[in-house]
């Protein structure tokens, strides 16, 4: 009875956030009510919610069934570790994100408002019911309910053709995945109807119909989380949506898809085969590198941390690949190590990119310009914004000692140490992975200094920015959070790792071992690899300390301060500092082969010359656009057989009937 008590919190707190929305509706004349009531209580079942999911993964899988639903199809709900992992991470990124919302949603108008705080609230309602769901139709339920949701909040400002144009891409490739799901569980439950996950995980499928169920999962889950070439739907939603919705898609929402993996693959899936792995690993490791390029050339401050996380997206999907080759090739240790670096970067993305996003939101709401090209200097103004959209900046570079270091490091571990395996190819492949992993975090670095240093560094680019203001305590409170949680899961990975243990041995029936404390992190000994975050920490604050006070003793203020040298040229100014399209000329050079790049140049005698590049992604235009050309080319075709005259309509009816009666019995 004490198991089911987690469950039974689980679904009370999401008809909880369904009340909430369904209460937001009634305040369409008052948008304070929203901020300063429905979104704290919202931000208190999100904190809920990661508690029932951190206590539910110590249990042994409660399930209990609802009598609601179709006829003969209740729903079957279920927490066990995996889902509670996934609920903590969603719970502990939803809290900060929704907190910062009640200052971020203050300006909107109050009709507006309303419907966006009910889908808001249905959207985390649905992540948390995927979590939960113990049959396919309450699975794909709940996806529809997420998907649906969430494509309201990408057109929030639904007046604009181009987020209209988004918004319908992200729902096209939300329900192709779907569809694609669907036929997965179909597989999954060998033509015999049942479509519970408990009839699924006892069934014996052949390898090709678990080939078949896998590939199904692999499509449908890749389409969701941004898995190339199905990314295209992410550069273009995240831009649209509002900073907390997109803080949300990217930080929560994209993980939902790396629990579907996980579910299918080690969880209801009798086998694991190596080839599954190989396939994993090598998507996984184009999308890094393919996410990671078109985030470097990007000036949209929002449209790079969208390519970025697809990087992000990929990383996990190539841990996922080898962690499914070593257990497919009987190394359990091995494959309990990449695991715990795979879940250890999902919970570490959902705090850093989230922390990002609203970072970027703030920016946006002070200045009004998505376009790192027109700011710079905003470290001045809003010191509050810039120092905590640092800490998320260094924890996605992955340095030392914040969290994005501890998973890449344990990530990179599993490659090094990778043992020979059965298949020889494999001892090939997954040092050029190893490599390819580490040029992606190299990326991802110069990626994150572009990006903090043309918006926060520097000069104004523009006079509109000396005026821009710091952003509003809830927004502050809600940084603070994400930040927080960046600096914990880096300084204590012992015990993070001692709490994912439950979800490494539901999945693989064994766990990491460390090899070490709580102050060190040894994955497999110490004498051969370890790392000390805490102490880490102590040496920097210490040299820190050490040259600030020795500069203060030794010199006793006699400091001069003076401009840096300027090659003679005394006239400086915002034009000559590095920009966006500058920084990112480098590689856009490299891999323009990758892209299709439009250049406005300025005229050598323009006394205010003007330089504009963007790249484009190249998947669209030789795999989407011809499609898009196809469907618009039969839609128009089809279209002619509406005449809008009734005879024309009883032609085509009689016509029917007369063909139903020659080919049918």
């Amino acid at each position: 009875m004490y198991d089911l008590i987690p469950l039974q919190w689980a679904w009370g707190l999401v008809l909880f956030w369904l009340v909430l929305g369904g209460a937001s509706l009634t305040f369409r004349r008052d948008g304070t009510l929203i901020t300063d009531l429905i979104f704290p209580l919202g931000a208190l079942g999100a904190l809920a919610i990661a508690v029932v999911g951190a206590v539910g993964m110590a249990g042994g899988g409660a399930h209990f069934i609802l009598p609601i639903g179709l006829p003969d199809l209740p729903i079957h709900l279920r927490l066990d570790a995996l889902s509670g992992f996934f609920m903590a991470l969603l719970g502990g990124a939803a809290f900060g994100v929704t907190i910062y919302g009640m200052g971020y949603f203050r300006s909107m108008d109050a009709g507006a408002l309303s419907l966006l705080s009910l889908w808001y609230h249905l959207f985390l309602a649905g992540m948390v019911l995927v979590l939960l769901a113990d049959d396919a139709y309450a699975f794909m339920v709940a996806w529809e309910v997420m998907a649906l949701s969430s494509y309201f909040l990408v057109t929030t400002d639904h007046k604009i053709p181009d987020i209209r144009k988004a918004g319908f891409l992200y729902l096209l490739i939300a329900h192709i995945g779907a569809v694609s799901l669907l036929l997965c569980f179909g597989a999954l439950q060998g033509g015999q109807g049942a479509y519970t996950f408990d009839y699924m995980r006892s069934a014996e499928l052949t390898p090709f119909w678990a080939s078949a169920a896998f590939l199904l999962a692999l499509f449908g889950f890749g389409a969701k989380a941004g898995l190339v070439p199905m990314h295209i739907w992410l550069p273009e939603a995240h831009p649209a949506a509002p900073s907390p919705v997109s803080a949300l898609m990217s930080g929560v929402m994209l993980k939902t898809a790396i629990y579907g993996l996980l579910r299918v693959t080690f969880d209801l899936l009798n086998i694991q085969l190596t080839w599954w792995g190989t396939l994993a690993l090598t998507l996984g490791l184009v999308t890094a590198l393919y996410g990671v390029i078109f985030a470097a050339v990007q000036s949209d401050m929002k449209r790079l941390l969208a390519w970025s996380s697809i990087e992000n997206i990929g990383i996990l999907l190539a841990g996922f690949g080898l962690t499914l080759i070593f257990f497919a090739d009987g190394k359990g240790g091995l494959a309990a190590l990449t695991l715990t670096a795979v879940l250890y970067h999902a919970i570490n993305h959902a705090f850093f990119k989230g922390l990002l996003f609203i970072g970027t939101g703030s920016v946006l709401h002070a200045t009004g310009v998505r376009h790192m090209g027109a700011l710079g200097g905003l470290i001045r103004n809003m010191p509050w914004t810039a120092w905590l959209t640092l800490v998320g900046v260094l924890a996605i570079a992955g340095l030392p000692p914040l969290n994005g270091f501890v998973s890449e490091w344990l990530l990179l571990q599993a490659f090094l140490l990778t043992p020979d395996l059965t298949h020889s190819y494999l001892n090939m492949v997954i040092p050029v992975a190893a490599a390819s992993i580490a040029l992606a975090a190299a990326l991802a670095a110069y990626v994150m200094v572009k990006f903090f240093g043309v918006v926060f560094l520097g000069q104004p680019r523009a006079e509109n920015l000396k005026h821009a203001h710091e952003a509003g305590w809830p927004e502050r409170v809600g940084m603070i959070w994400l930040a927080l949680g960046c600096v914990l899961l880096g300084l204590f990975p012992a015990h993070v790792i001692d709490w994912l243990k439950p979800v490494t041995r539901l999945l693989l029936s064994q766990t990491m071992v460390n090899d070490g404390n709580w102050l060190l992190l040894a994955p497999v000994s110490a004498e051969r690899a370890s790392y000390a975050p805490v102490l880490f920490l102590i040496v920097i604050a210490a040299i820190t300390l050490l040259v600030f006070f020795g500069v203060k003793w030794v010199y006793h203020g006699r400091v001069r301060r003076a401009d840096p040298w300027d090659c003679g040229y005394p006239e400086q100014d915002a034009r000559m500092q590095d920009s966006a399209e500058g920084f990112g000329q480098p590689i856009r050079q490299i891999f323009e082969s990758f892209m299709r790049v439009e250049r406005q140049m300025p005229d050598p005698f323009d006394r205010q010359p003007k330089y504009h590049g963007e790249s484009h992604d190249r998947l669209w235009t030789l795999l989407y656009q011809p499609i898009a050309n196809m469907v618009g080319w039969l839609s128009g075709h089809i279209g002619k057989l509406q005449h809008g005259r009734i005879q024309w309509y009883l032609i085509y009816s009689f016509a029917t009937l007369l063909f139903l009666l020659v080919f049918t019995r």
